[in-house]
């Protein structure tokens, strides 16, 4: 399988159905492409969501007016143990064109995430006017290469403002090589209930609510590995996210405790863009920007975490269990 390096710097995404995958399945019929490419990807944009939604706190205790941080954030997104989605079910009654070459008429095939594998399909219909006969492999996913989680990565900064206040900004610089671009964006604010109450430097917790959005944008530029007939062929990923917390924290010198509940909503729009060349018994199948496919996420979560602080450095680690649970590690430098 073909890698693309896509969705997140720090990690290679496979994306099979990118290249020899993607000029099969456009045989059969952009319907029938669109169908199998939005079940395919579904379960990864999912847990992509999730991956770029965690690490918004590491406590409910705001800032004071000028206090800041300065955070590198990595999240794992996990899916070992979820079977449900490295798999889905393809009924050839749902497909114009594509049937399994062993004559089943329905069958469980691997999603972006799966390890099934030598399922194989054929296409034998006339498509946009012409006489296409063929059989191919269905492209399996990341499990099959031993990678069983999703990361993502980013340099996230947090200034105190009014009392009880705190506004963040996550990033990560856009990294652009020959074939490749990808870059974040994110703002956040927290409010810190317990600083409106009269005693609330004596309190032992603190109580927050934080809301914030990540925008991950990546483009994978395939044309120069000629897989299809065509030019300026890609794939355009745009992947979003709203967060919305409530955080309870303990207040304590050295080593504290934190979690949240979170609801998670946000959506993934993935376009296939440039010219595709099919080629056919007689003509070849043109095909300009063939189909986008757009997956909205939405869920509950909860976390839980500790937080080291060392004078100006801190360290801070988190569980969040969700549809897609997250570990996630911080190494943070700041000034209360």
């Amino acid at each position: 399988m073909k890698r693309i390096v896509l969705l997140f710097a720090l990690s290679s995404f496979s994306f099979g159905i990118a290249q020899s995958n993607l000029n099969d399945l456009l045989a059969a019929g952009l319907n029938d492409a669109e169908r199998f490419t939005t079940a395919w990807l579904a379960p990864v944009t999912e847990a992509g969501v999730y991956s770029i939604s965690n690490g918004w706190y590491n406590s409910a205790d705001a800032k004071p007016l000028g206090g800041f941080e300065i955070s590198i954030i990595g999240n794992i997104t996990g899916f070992k143990n979820k079977a449900d989605k490295k798999a889905f079910t393809l009924n050839t009654a749902d497909y114009e064109n594509l049937t399994f070459v062993d004559g089943s008429t329905s069958k469980e095939v691997a999603t972006a995430l799966g390890d099934i594998e030598g399922v194989d399909v054929a296409i034998n219909a006339t498509i946009e006017g012409q006489q296409v006969s063929t059989e191919f492999e269905l492209p399996s996913g990341l499990s099959s290469e031993d990678l069983n989680f999703v990361p993502s990565g980013y340099i996230q900064a947090s200034v105190g403002l009014i009392k009880g206040t705190e506004v963040k900004a996550r990033f990560l610089p856009k990294i652009k090589t020959d074939d490749v671009s990808i870059g974040l964006i994110g703002f956040g604010v927290q409010h810190d209930f317990t600083k409106h109450l009269p005693a609330d430097k004596l309190l032992p917790v603190a109580i927050s609510a934080v809301i914030g959005y990540t925008k991950l944008s990546g483009e994978y530029d395939f044309t120069s590995t000629e897989a299809i007939s065509g030019e300026n062929q890609r794939i355009d990923a745009q992947f979003s996210s709203w967060n919305f917390s409530a955080v309870v924290s303990t207040r304590l010198p050295v080593i504290n405790f934190y979690g949240g509940l979170n609801y998670i909503t946000g959506k993934a729009d993935t376009d296939i863009l440039g010219r595709y060349e099919i080629e056919t018994i007689a003509a070849p199948i043109v095909y300009n920007d063939p189909f986008a496919i757009s997956n909205k996420v939405s869920g509950v979560s909860g976390n839980i975490g500790t937080k080291l602080k060392l004078g100006f450095f801190r360290l801070n680690a988190d569980y969040n269990i969700a549809e897609f649970s997250t570990f996630t590690f911080g190494v943070n430098f700041g000034f209360r």
